[in-house]
């Protein structure tokens, strides 16, 4: 048997909103022989809320004009139709946390506003400049490639030790889908062994999950993702 997608997004994702619904995603699914999916939807916050923060947050949030909140109850509304369409296919509701660490009491508030099975844990995001600023071709144009990558990993210890809220760690080298091999060379995760490791042993140790992602040539949203138990 395949196993399910649990990292899908659709139009309640801010940054999906228009490319991705969750009827779609089903039929996708039940063509690919898939048994289910997650919809993980992404979390993001653009202000400090209340119980947000910490010793290691920025001073600002940093922009985010792409941001927007998540409607929890037509997502949940939307959820509930297809599970009602495609019995077959078994619907798991979850968010994905982007930085759950610095943003917990926001976090906290949104799984107050719904019933959520599953809760991916992500780092999107490092401080940069004095706020935060997404780990994408843009930033890494601006620093030494290699040394924000060890900085995010170092930061990605402290989203695993700073928040209990997520059940599953998603996308552990983020940056690396950005990664300028022009000006870098090619990618090699031996550059960053010792750091990987520390991620995975706090994790293990946590008794979380790390999600390890399989993507097809056509996949259901942002990839195909296989869920593992973490690993020492």
């Amino acid at each position: 048997m395949k196993p399910p997608d649990n990292h899908v997004h659709t139009r309640w994702s801010w940054d999906t909103a228009s490319s991705s619904t969750m009827e779609l995603a089903c039929e996708r699914a039940r063509d690919l022989g898939l048994p289910g999916l997650a919809f993980t939807e992404h979390v993001d916050f653009t202000a400090w809320g209340d119980g947000d923060g910490g010793a290691t947050a920025p001073a600002d949030v940093g922009a985010r004009p792409r941001v927007t909140p998540m409607n929890v109850q037509g997502y949940l509304a939307d959820l509930a139709r297809c599970r009602e369409l495609y019995p077959e296919l078994r619907l798991l509701s979850g968010i994905e946390a982007g930085e759950p660490h610095l943003f917990a009491g926001s976090v906290a508030a949104v799984l107050a506003a719904g019933e959520f099975e599953r809760v991916l844990g992500s780092l999107h995001a490092v401080e940069h400049r004095g706020g935060l600023e997404y780990v994408d071709s843009s930033l890494l144009a601006d620093v030494d490639p290699h040394d924000l990558m060890r900085r995010y990993l170092t930061d990605m210890v402290e989203l695993v030790a700073g928040s209990s809220v997520f059940d599953v760690l998603a996308h552990c080298d983020y940056p690396r889908r950005y990664w300028p091999t022009d000006r870098a060379g090619e990618y090699s995760e031996a550059d960053f062994e010792e750091e990987y490791r520390t991620v995975f042993r706090e994790l293990a140790s946590s008794g979380r999950a790390l999600e390890i992602k399989h993507q097809e040539p056509a996949g259901i949203g942002g990839a195909d993702a296989l869920v593992v138990a973490g690993g020492r």
